[in-house]
């Protein structure tokens, strides 16, 4: 990882080691992906991206009987299938995700109920094992009406049917989730005042922070803008 990243760490913490993976995470329209393309780039890094052709989606933001479940195991089998197969081996490019193995479990406790859960735990607790965890995780969180704001302005048609309840639903899944994570260094950025999307200036600024190590769990707290 010779790069302006890696060299801007060593010169900083000499006895710190460059994260080989890094996961952003976050509820949706948050940024995930527009950081994690963003990281990619700048690390040299192999890039994995989450399961977005999931075919029992749509059926599942239409509130189809049934469909709940078998999204969610498509997911779990998708997002294991993908962490696998681009573990990062000594000496190799490092990678750059947009998702946590664990995301899958949040999803699942708002969306299945207590029968489908008991199934779905069994599933999840197979194949967590193989799955080590990330060096680094980036945890983006925002306002849930500035997420829906986003939703709206994205025009997906299969977003467009997630309701205000929902997102906030899993926005407040999210914060419960990471007040706890303790499997990783983490780094929590509000992006409720800043757009990595729309504000280049704002991509740039948490670019220059992860140019120095993360330990533990640390904030990020961008410039406020007047």
């Amino acid at each position: 990882m010779a790069d302006l990243f890696s060299k801007e760490m060593a010169s900083n913490e000499p006895d710190f080691k460059a994260p080989r993976h890094i996961v952003v995470e976050g509820p949706i329209r948050v940024g995930k992906s527009t950081l994690a393309k963003a990281l990619a780039e700048q690390l040299h890094a192999r890039r994995i991206l989450d399961c977005e052709d999931n075919p029992f989606l749509a059926d599942f933001y239409d509130e189809q009987p049934g469909s709940a479940f078998r999204a969610q195991m498509y997911f779990l089998y998708e997002r294991h299938r993908r962490l696998l197969e681009a573990r990062p081996e000594e000496n190799a490019a490092p990678i750059v995700s947009d998702f946590l193995f664990e995301k899958d479990k949040i999803f699942a406790y708002v969306n299945l109920d207590n029968e489908e859960l008991r199934l779905y735990e069994k599933y999840f607790d197979l194949l967590a094992p193989s799955i080590p965890a990330p060096d680094l995780v980036i945890y983006l969180h925002a306002k849930p009406e500035v997420l829906q704001k986003r939703v709206s302005k994205k025009g997906d048609p299969v977003e467009k049917e997630i309701s205000p309840e929902y997102l906030e639903t899993i926005a407040s899944a999210y914060g419960h989730f990471f007040f706890r994570y303790s499997a990783s260094n983490l780094l929590v950025v509000d992006t409720t005042e800043i757009d990595f999307v729309e504000r280049n200036q704002d991509l740039q600024e948490l670019l220059r922070r992860l140019r120095q190590p993360v330990k533990g769990t640390q904030y990020f707290l961008p410039l406020v803008r007047s």
